[in-house]
């Protein structure tokens, strides 16, 4: 569609994920039903993790931060995606478009370097077991929690600024069910080449400098588990990383596969049909990935459930 004469720009129609009247029902009761499911896992963990005094190492340290950003770009992103099912038009003020791309992009790479945060921790706790309480102090873990934080705040603010002091056209209508940086630019009347070229610099180094990490500690802990000589040690390393391995996988994945597709084949369609899964149902399954697979979790859910039952008793 050929965009208009430059006009100034005060809200945008989000597009939804369909315009078919007849899936409107049946979606919001099923994102409803994923959305729910997130929040309480998450929340779950975050106070699992804050309250049991078993889960107070740095492994379930990382994972309360884990559980926070997936709290949060699915906060950002899933409320405003249901009332899109509800409504005939689904707008958006050009101010709180702004506010959803920037906490959106703090959280989402602030996951990714949690997640390599994670595998450094896994690496120490099977590499170096002697070393671990030395090397993965509070004092550790809080600094390679924090300057994910300070830096993809950074990051946040310059793509948003860039891209909202460009001229918009007239045409507002985003083909997205949020405010992410892609749809954004193909609205803008401006020259897009520098932010484009930002935005390609920043995913690249995002996505290459978090997945080198978790590449070499893994390759690392191979190596130390080829090496174990017992069968129950090296189940219990596998077992250790089986739910960060799995979590990885499929974040890096469907994130890849969303960003790294060519020019040519690239289309809005197969943006929001990869942004659904890490938007929503990513943040829905690491709870349960994380608890399933892991006993420590599993018990701890079973003593703070033990103690609600016995207070409200």
């Amino acid at each position: 569609m050929e965009k208009p004469n430059l006009t100034a720009v005060h809200e945008f129609i989000l597009k939804g994920i369909t315009s078919r009247p007849d899936l409107q029902a049946p979606l919001f009761g099923l994102f409803l039903i994923i959305y729910m499911s997130m929040l309480m896992g998450n929340l779950g963990m975050i106070i699992l993790t804050k309250v049991d005094y078993s889960l107070q190492t740095p492994m379930y340290f990382f994972l309360r931060h884990l559980s926070i950003t997936d709290l949060g770009y699915s906060t950002v992103v899933g409320p405003k995606m249901l009332v899109n099912f509800v409504v005939d038009q689904n707008t958006i003020s050009y101010h709180f478009c702004a506010t959803q791309l920037a906490f959106f992009l703090v959280f989402i790479i602030t996951e990714l370097f949690i997640l390599s945060a994670m595998s450094y921790d896994h690496y120490v706790a099977i590499c170096k077991p002697l070393f671990y309480t030395v090397i993965m102090s509070q004092r550790v873990c809080h600094i390679l929690v924090a300057i994910p934080y300070l830096y993809c705040t950074f990051v946040s603010l310059l793509v948003t600024i860039k891209i909202f002091t460009l001229s918009f056209c007239g045409y507002n209508v985003i083909s997205h069910f949020y405010c992410d940086s892609l749809p954004l630019i193909a609205l803008l009347c401006s020259n897009t080449y520098e932010i484009e070229v930002i935005i390609l610099i920043l995913a690249a180094f995002n996505l290459i400098s978090s997945l080198l990490v978790i590449i070499v500690s893994y390759v690392l802990i191979l190596k130390a588990i080829l090496k174990m000589k017992s069968a129950e040690g090296r189940r219990k390393a596998f077992s250790t990383c089986g739910s960060h391995l799995t979590s990885v996988t499929v974040f890096y994945g469907t994130l890849i596969f969303m960003y790294v597709q060519p020019k040519s084949s690239h289309s809005f369609d197969t943006d929001k049909v990869a942004s659904i899964f890490y938007t929503m149902v990513i943040p829905m399954l690491n709870p349960l990935i994380y608890s399933l697979r892991n006993k420590d979790v599993k018990c701890a859910l079973k003593r703070t459930w033990n103690k609600i039952r016995n207070t409200i008793s």
